[in-house]
């Protein structure tokens, strides 16, 4: 994307080349999108977007297929891939598969509240233990209480938990950001050692029908990629459109 009168606030730094946590095998960099500027040499600043412009631009540039991370909105800007698609559903024009009706209705009992974005002992057991069970060797399984709260908790847009029980039992955390034209689905984690729960396909269910109780057009799923097993799933939410070439568009066959 290129800095015009949409985005003049706004300066973009590329990382320095890191491994690809999705594909090991290659190399990756980053576009940050900064917003406090420094003039003198040297990597971007520690806070990097700020709290004023967020609101303004936040949502804007997840349309131009940017993700948020903690204060960070990024997008990937590798030299020789791209594998990585920004995704989004058009939730009015959603339906519903057989096996995600079931999992509706599996879970339809679960007590759901939402709530701000503070740290909670209960919230970052659950999320070490996902980790370590669904993430293990990769790295956020060694997550401190710190590097938990800078990955979630700090946010410069508009941003909510959403807790889901069982008999007050802890099962799932969904982190969401609200922007203008709909929801963006920062992160997930839940109860790892569920049998066949499939509450990671709830989660995105949930999310939907919020979008449509909201009336905001679409929800915002991040990136896909077609060589990785961990973002398969979002395959199976049809139709979803693909943000390539600087614009949005259906894709038939991920």
């Amino acid at each position: 994307m290129r800095q015009n009168d949409n985005f003049s606030p706004i300066r973009f730094y590329a990382t320095a080349p890191y491994t690809c946590s999705y594909l090991p095998e290659r190399t990756a960099r980053s576009q940050v999108a900064l917003t406090r500027v420094v003039e003198t040499p040297g990597p971007p600043p520690e806070t990097d977007f700020s709290p004023d412009l967020a609101a303004a631009y936040g949502s804007l540039l997840v349309q131009h297929g940017f993700r948020r991370s903690g204060t960070f909105i990024y997008r990937p800007h590798c030299d020789d891939c791209h594998a990585c698609v920004p995704v989004r559903l058009p939730v009015e024009r959603f339906v519903p598969d057989r096996a995600q009706r079931r999992a509706m209705q599996r879970h339809a009992d679960l007590d759901v509240r939402i709530c701000p974005p503070a740290f909670s002992e209960e919230h970052f057991l659950l999320y070490r233990r996902y980790l370590h069970v669904r993430h293990p060797q990769g790295g956020m399984d060694e997550d401190s209480r710190e590097q938990y709260q800078q990955f979630l908790l700090q946010s410069p847009v508009e941003t909510f938990f959403v807790e889901f029980r069982d008999s007050h039992a802890l099962r799932m955390i969904c982190v969401i950001d609200r922007l203008e034209d709909g929801l963006s689905s920062v992160y997930t984690f839940f109860d790892p050692e569920l049998p066949r729960a499939s509450l990671g396909t709830y989660a995105i269910l949930w999310q939907i029908e919020a979008c449509r109780q909201a009336r905001l057009p679409h929800l915002y799923l991040g990136y896909w990629i077609g060589e990785s097993r961990k973002m398969a799933y979002k395959s199976r939410f049809r139709p979803i459109e693909g943000y390539r070439e600087g614009r949005w568009r259906e894709m038939e066959a991920l």
